[in-house]
C-alpha cells in the first residue's frame, strides 16, 4: 500500500487539523464537521492526481476544444457514523460518485482480555456493486486498523473486485496503518492528514483528537 502523509508538506490542511484537535475549538460541532469535510476535499484533490484521465471534447461559445476528464467509476464507502462529514467532503469533489455505508463498532458484549483486544461488530452494510470500481473508504480515525480490516472483509463478501482501493483518513497511528498495509494489495493507497505517535492502552490515537463521532454528532450511550 502506498502511503501519502499530507502533513509532510505545509499547507492550509495544518490549520484545519489544528482546529479539530484543539480542545476548546473542537467543541463547536458545526465547525468540527465542516473542518472534517474540508479535509476530505483536500484529500480528494490529492487522490484525484492518481486517477485515470482521457480527453473529452466539448464546445465553448467560440469553438470546439477538449479537456482531460477522469474516467474512474467511484464508490465512496463511509464508516458510520464518524465517516459522514468526511464522506460529504469527498462527494463535494466527485459529484457522480456512488455511495456505500457500513457500520463498524467495538463489540461491547465481548469482554476483552486487554483494552486493545476487542471484537468489531458489523451491523449494517449498503453498497452498489464494486466490480471494476474505484473504491474510496472514508474513515476519519485509523487507530488499531481492526475496524478498517473488518470493513474490507465485509465488502469482499459482496462479490465484485474493485479496480483499486483508496483509504482516506484524517488522523492515524502507525500501528493501524501497518495492519491494513499488510492486508491491502500493494497498488492500494492511503491518503491521510497526519500520522500520530502512538495508541494508548484503550486503543485511541495519541495525541489524536478524541472521539470523532461524538464531536461531530454528540455523545452516544
Amino acid at each position: 500500500m502506498k502511503i501519502h502523509d499530507l502533513s509532510q508538506t505545509n499547507s492550509i490542511l495544518n490549520h484545519f487539523l489544528y482546529e479539530i484537535r484543539e480542545k476548546n475549538i473542537q467543541k463547536d460541532r458545526m465547525k468540527f464537521r465542516r473542518n472534517i469535510e474540508r479535509i476530505g476535499e483536500i484529500l480528494s484533490y490529492e487522490m484525484s492526481k492518481t486517477l485515470d484521465f482521457a480527453p473529452q471534447p466539448f464546445y465553448t461559445p467560440l469553438s470546439s476544444t477538449s479537456y482531460n476528464q477522469f474516467s474512474n467509476a467511484i464508490v465512496v464507502c463511509s464508516i458510520l457514523r464518524a465517516g459522514v462529514p468526511l464522506h460529504n467532503g469527498i462527494l463535494n469533489y466527485f459529484d457522480a460518485a456512488d455511495s456505500a455505508f457500513i457500520s463498524a463498532s467495538r463489540n461491547k458484549t465481548e469482554k476483552p482480555e486487554s483494552e486493545q483486544d476487542f471484537d468489531i461488530a458489523i451491523d449494517y452494510l449498503s453498497s452498489p456493486s464494486l466490480e471494476h470500481k474505484t473504491l474510496v473508504i472514508a474513515d476519519p480515525m485509523l487507530a488499531t486498523g481492526l475496524s478498517m480490516l473488518h470493513v474490507l472483509k465485509a465488502l469482499e463478501h459482496l462479490g465484485g473486485k474493485p479496480k483499486c482501493i483508496h483509504v482516506l483518513s484524517v488522523i492515524g497511528a502507525q500501528a493501524g496503518i501497518d495492519v491494513i498495509s499488510d492486508y491491502l494489495p500493494e497498488q492500494s493507497h492511503l491518503w491521510i492528514g497526519c500520522v500520530d505517535e502512538r495508541l494508548d492502552e484503550k486503543g485511541y490515537i495519541v495525541p489524536g483528537l478524541g472521539d470523532a463521532g461524538d464531536l461531530a454528532f454528540g455523545e452516544k450511550l
